[in-house]
């Protein structure tokens, strides 16, 4: 299975990179940047730290964990799983310190833990989008519900499509239904080329709506800590 975005990130961190990762959507194609948002130390301390932080306890699993960056500020706090899809990014995180990296999907986690396994679940990446449909999304919190103790919280993002800058993504699809749309990309790295992603993006108020029924409720959403763009976090608790 390719792992070209995998083994750009990790080559990286080993110093071995000697070509830029690319991102594409059909024949339009940018570098795609590897640095502060992947190894810059995770600053609890800020405004936009504090506002995760703060609603973050242990233990903790933290969802398509990329190069270890929030798993490494927890893991000193309180107990911290990281799960990534990507074989050569849990090399990585395991280089970088973080102590406990499962390879797996975010997506089948009834498969690899118990009921009540974590108190908290982190997923930043935009990676919930993943998910595919609505359905889907109520799917994974359905499952993220399982795994997560009464009064549980978790963090999640995504790009809102009712933003305006939303449109200015790299393969940004619109859709008819207001507060959906889709993204469409592939990564290529050192002569591999990943599959091609597609990506729903939700809303706040979809991901309110997919919630109904999951045991989860969206308790805020952030806007100022992500800049001015579509961006947005979204905190929710277990009811």
């Amino acid at each position: 299975m390719p792992d070209a975005f995998g083994r750009a990130i990790r080559d990286h961190h080993r110093g071995d990179r000697t070509t830029p990762l690319r991102q594409g959507d059909g024949e339009e194609t940018r570098e795609h940047p590897i640095g502060a948002f992947y190894f810059d130390a995770f600053d609890a301390e800020s405004n936009a730290g504090s506002w995760l932080t703060s609603r973050l306890s242990g233990p903790l699993v933290d969802l398509g964990a990329g190069a270890g960056r929030h798993a490494l500020r927890f893991q000193g706090r309180f107990e911290t799983v990281a799960v990534e899809t990507s074989p050569a990014l849990v090399e990585a995180m395991r280089d970088r310190g973080v102590v406990d990296v499962r390879e797996g999907d975010m997506f089948a986690l009834r498969d690899a833990f118990e009921r009540d396994r974590f108190a908290s679940a982190l997923a930043i990446g935009t990676q919930i989008g993943l998910a595919g449909s609505m359905r889907g999304l109520s799917a994974f919190l359905g499952d993220l519900a399982f795994v997560t103790t009464p009064g549980a919280t978790a963090v999640i993002d995504s790009y809102d499509p009712d933003h305006p800058g939303a449109a200015d993504l790299l393969g940004y699809r619109e859709d008819p239904t207001p507060g959906l749309a889709h993204r469409v990309m592939w990564f290529a790295y050192d002569g591999e080329t990943d599959p091609t992603l597609h990506f729903r993006l939700f809303a706040p108020d979809r991901l309110r709506e997919a919630a109904i029924g999951t045991g989860w409720e969206v308790e805020a959403v952030d806007r100022e800590g992500t800049g001015d763009g579509p961006h947005y976090r979204a905190a929710l608790r277990k009811r």
